[in-house]
């Protein structure tokens, strides 16, 4: 049987993220909230990296400066890979 995958809206892993850091016990915020811990671990994650890009959806992250960079020469590097082949 597959499992279904949840999701959560930015609100509540921001809000997740801020109660983290306000408590000591994290694994009782997290059965708190229905969420396993390593999934708020990841959030804090993320929060601390991105800030106001944090959680943007569908599951794309929000990339570094540097980060986006990479991408681009890497995508660019593909594309001349390809056409050098056709």
């Amino acid at each position: 049987m597959k499992r279904e995958r949840k999701i959560y809206d930015p609100a509540f892993k921001t809000k997740a993220v801020e109660l983290s850091k306000e408590r000591t016990n994290i694994s009782e915020l997290a059965r708190e909230r229905g969420i396993a811990v390593t999934l708020l671990y990841k959030w804090r994650k993320e929060f601390e990296e991105f800030v106001e890009g944090s959680f943007p959806g569908n599951g794309n992250l929000k990339l570094t400066p540097e980060q986006e960079k990479i991408h681009e020469l890497e995508k660019s590097l593909k594309m001349r890979s390809w056409n050098a082949i056709y």
